[in-house]
């Protein structure tokens, strides 16, 4: 973790860079056919999933208190601090698509109706080593990095695939906690969103909720070159409307 300053500085360029993680100004792939790796599943609370998807990749929701952390890690080896899906997917240490939690004030009921949510992906170890060296550049650099760097960033961001996490239906315990201002910017879709509310275990409400279960569907462009897993159900699409 680093320092309040610099979690304050990612919070002020993050809402520029998530409008990118919501698909309002991801650049476009010229119009044609694309590939798409499809994962369907189920979540239960406190329980990881993982699912491989190839060329020496898996995904994996990583169980944490409040919910899961979406992550693309190596399928074999140790797993590093930083993932395929988090490097390319900013804004960083701070409220992020990949967080399907109660995490950043989000209420129970603000993460499902954050509905679809998109991420990117570095689809190789090579593309991920690249950007790593470059994100470990733009942090040393401090609260203010030089603009080349910035650039050199964006630039390595936007080689990376897009992903798309769609909240099929889900169980919880709705929080009673006013909604924050920025969990009302992208949890839209809750009441379009299949789900059961359930009541508190202990008949306590709590201010945030809890998330219980959670059926979901994700799809990931898949690259022309990429070793797909030969269980991953590849689904064609248009090019830059995943």
């Amino acid at each position: 973790m680093h320092d309040r300053g610099l979690r304050a500085w990612w919070w002020l360029i993050g809402f520029a860079c998530l409008s990118s993680a919501w698909g309002q100004t991801t650049p476009k792939k010229p119009a044609g056919s694309c590939r798409a790796g499809v994962i369907e599943g189920e979540l239960t609370a406190g329980k990881e999933f993982t699912r491989p998807v190839g060329n020496g990749l898996r995904l994996w929701f990583q169980p944490i208190t409040s919910g899961w952390i979406l992550r693309v890690v190596p399928a074999v080896g140790p797993i590093g601090i930083h993932d395929y899906a988090e490097l390319a997917t900013p804004p960083y240490q701070s409220v992020t698509p990949l967080s399907l939690s109660t995490d950043f004030a989000f209420r129970a009921q603000d993460a499902v109706g954050w509905n679809p949510r998109r991420f990117k992906y570095a689809t190789s170890a090579e593309s991920f080593l690249r950007l790593s060296d470059v994100y470990g550049q733009f942090i040393q650099a401090g609260a203010t990095p030089p603009a080349p760097l910035q650039v050199q960033l964006s630039d390595e961001i936007s080689k990376a695939s897009d992903g798309k996490l769609t909240i099929v239906d889900a169980k919880l315990v709705g929080g009673m906690a006013d909604q924050w201002r920025e969990a009302g910017a992208v949890s839209q879709r809750f009441t379009t969103t299949a789900h059961t509310l359930v009541d508190p275990p202990d008949g306590h409400p709590s201010a945030l909720g809890k998330l219980l279960w959670v059926r979901f569907r994700i799809e990931m462009d898949v690259p022309p070159g990429f070793r797909a897993d030969r269980d991953l159900k590849i689904v064609p699409h248009v090019c830059g409307n995943l």
